[in-house]
């Protein structure tokens, strides 16, 4: 059985590999290491954002317990 062509989609428009020229080939690369690159940091940014909420919710809480500890400390 024959290899089935790649394509790719660019503003509707499919096009095959063997329509693109070398530049074009490497500018798609680009464009695909690019989209990873952009994921795999969206991906990091939730991780961040998830730890940051965490950690400012574990400060709440710690300013929270000194407030009821230093209030009772002075009754």
């Amino acid at each position: 059985m024959g290899k089935e062509k790649q394509t790719i989609a660019i503003d509707g428009i499919e096009y095959t590999e063997d329509q693109l020229g070398d530049e074009q080939k490497i500018l798609i690369n680009h464009l695909m290491d690019l989209d990873r690159k952009i994921n795999s940091t969206q991906f990091n940014l939730a991780q961040l954002q998830v730890g940051r909420d965490a950690f400012m919710g574990m400060l709440k809480e710690s300013l929270e317990t000194s407030a009821e500890t230093n209030g009772d400390a002075g009754e």
